[in-house]
């Protein structure tokens, strides 16, 4: 399951698991999943801090697998002391979860409302996750920690999904993002929410960020030191563009050309499976407006 998994060290002690975006390659089947046609086909990284023995990891991955690999590495290190911060309630954040039953689990107490109201699906999903190990930590706005030396503070944005939660790393200014942003760009999975979504990109962006790594993106970039702030941009841009596409009646083409201007800068980087991410959110924000 892990055949793929790379480890990374974009920063001094922050180590990435990236895993995915490997042609031809699937990890449960061939029928459609949500591992496979998802996380994987997008690519996604769990993050960890390390700080001496402690370490802070960023969600648990998309396999219980995939986190006990994350759980041997920092063990190797000489790690003996491991909490958990969920990123939002989604299944590729938390199919892992388990493997840290025994850690403190920190989430959003409305990630943990999430959890709860959708359980009986997470673990009757394909691939199931069972059992789902709930978090035992929770707050709701902010929450500062320290790894170590390292100041390490977690912050609520309603973004992608109303429980968004993000690592934020104040001395580094380096933000950890989770799905809050996506290259090439955002899933939209709450359509009815793209105005809350804008608003709180916009606050996003008001913060002295420097660099960026996300959950999705291109492992390269992300080994390389992650994206500049200009990907919340990038997000937003997308979204505020499509919402006034879909009210206008406006045609809507490919991601390529739609996102064109954000691709060119280098802002974010063309990657084929999110044309299905694309189409999925234009059919997504026009039942909603036809709801609204």
């Amino acid at each position: 399951m892990t055949s793929t998994l790379m480890i990374l060290e974009p920063y001094p002690g922050v180590y990435a698991y990236y895993d995915g975006r490997v042609a031809g390659v699937r990890l449960h089947s061939e029928a459609p999943n949500w591992l496979d046609d998802g996380a994987y086909e997008l690519g996604i990284a769990s993050y960890a801090i390390v700080d001496g023995k402690e370490a802070l990891v960023y969600d648990t991955h998309i396999s219980l697998d995939h986190a006990r690999a994350i759980r041997n590495h920092l063990e190797s290190l000489g790690v003996t002391s491991i909490r958990v911060v969920l990123s939002h309630w989604h299944k590729d954040h938390v199919a892992g979860n388990a493997v840290f039953a025994d850690c403190e689990i920190i989430a959003l107490k409305l990630t943990a409302e999430r959890l709860h109201e959708n359980r009986e699906k997470i673990e009757a999903a394909t691939p199931p996750i069972q059992p789902l190990v709930m978090p035992n930590r929770l707050f709701e706005r902010t929450l500062a920690l320290t790894v170590g030396e390292r100041r390490v503070e977690l912050h609520h944005f309603a973004i992608h999904s109303a429980d968004g939660n993000v690592i934020w790393l104040p001395e580094e200014k380096l933000l950890l993002a989770g799905d809050t942003l996506e290259d090439t760009t955002t899933y939209i999975s709450e359509a009815d929410q793209t105005a809350t979504h804008v608003a709180e990109l916009e606050r996003l962006r008001q913060w002295p960020i420097e660099r960026i790594l996300p959950a999705h993106g291109d492992r390269e970039r992300i080994a390389a030191g992650g994206y500049g702030p200009e990907l919340i941009d990038a997000n937003r841009l997308y979204i505020e563009r499509l919402t006034d596409a879909i009210a206008a009646g406006t045609p809507i083409g490919t991601l390529k050309d739609f996102a064109a201007e954000e691709i060119a800068s280098g802002a974010i980087l063309h990657f084929e499976p999110y044309e299905a991410v694309h189409r999925s959110n234009v059919e997504r924000m026009q039942a909603a407006l036809r709801t609204d």
